[in-house]
């Protein structure tokens, strides 16, 4: 019985409870700068309900907005702020499907809460559906759930191989390779699907504006390609454990080895 409690999860919810509480307020706040921030972008206030979208301005506040909250909570939680991370990353096992439901409540609970606050600080005269996101003119809904599923596909292929524990060097920059990703997804599928890529962003600006066109799209397209990204990147392209003998330093003497961090050996 304390097996499977390991495996699914429950032990968390007994030992360190403190760590688990931290990482969903942490994503429950990355959530909600998240659905603030970006879904800020798709109002334009200045010249009102009539103003075409700036898809540059969309991608580039989601995709900064993404690589600030990770930069800042990603040594909480790991900087999840997606269901559809969440779910890839449960479907490779690393982690516990009792976090990762958890998870998923916390950040469509910010969502929600940042949609809220965006509609309370937004003058009615132009807050319109606050950001939320619809298909394309002619656009099925099929053809959505693709979009939203290599949306999906794309980022959480993209978290795996900048958080792949066998590559050190890729850990500094997966902010911004993160960022840049949702910023790239953006400026292909804006007058697709909205671009959600995050059922979480979709559900908080449905449930404040309360327009749930399609909304199972949003759910089953990116959750679908980031569990079968997650698949393909840990059981096709996982970096190799590095053997660190391979990598021993080789000098002509005990000086130059203590430069480069080795011993000399006896």
């Amino acid at each position: 019985m304390g097996e499977l409690a390991a495996k699914f999860g429950f032990d968390e919810l007994t030992n360190g409870a403190g760590g688990i509480s931290k990482a969903l307020v942490a994503e429950f706040i990355g959530n909600l700068l998240l659905n603030l921030f970006g879904c800020g972008a798709c109002i334009n206030v200045k010249n009102g309900l009539n103003a075409p979208a700036d898809i540059v301005l969309i991608a580039l506040a989601f995709g900064l907005t993404v690589f600030a909250v990770v930069s800042a909570i990603g040594h909480v939680s790991g900087g999840h702020i997606n269901p559809a991370v969440t779910a890839g990353l449960v479907s490779v096992g690393r982690v516990k499907p009792i976090r990762g439901v958890l998870y998923v409540v916390a950040q469509c609970a910010g969502a929600a809460a940042g949609s809220g606050l965006l509609k309370a600080f937004t003058p009615e005269r132009v807050a319109g559906k606050l950001g939320v996101t619809a298909l394309g003119t002619d656009v099925t809904s099929l053809q959505g759930f693709g979009i939203e599923f290599f949306l999906g596909f794309v980022l959480i292929f993209v978290v795996c191989g900048v958080c792949d524990p066998h590559k050190h060097d890729a850990k500094a920059t997966a902010p911004l390779a993160i960022g840049l990703t949702v910023t790239l997804g953006h400026l292909l599928a804006v007058d697709y699907t909205g671009s959600a890529m995050n059922p979480a962003r979709s559900f908080g600006s449905a449930l404040v504006a309360n327009d749930w066109a399609d909304h199972w799209v949003y759910w089953a397209g990116p959750a679908a390609g980031g569990v079968a990204a997650a698949l393909l990147y840990v059981h096709v392209f996982s970096a190799p454990a590095v053997d660190s003998a391979q990598y021993r330093p080789v000098a002509s003497d005990d000086k130059e080895l203590k430069r480069l961090g080795g011993k000399s050996e006896a």
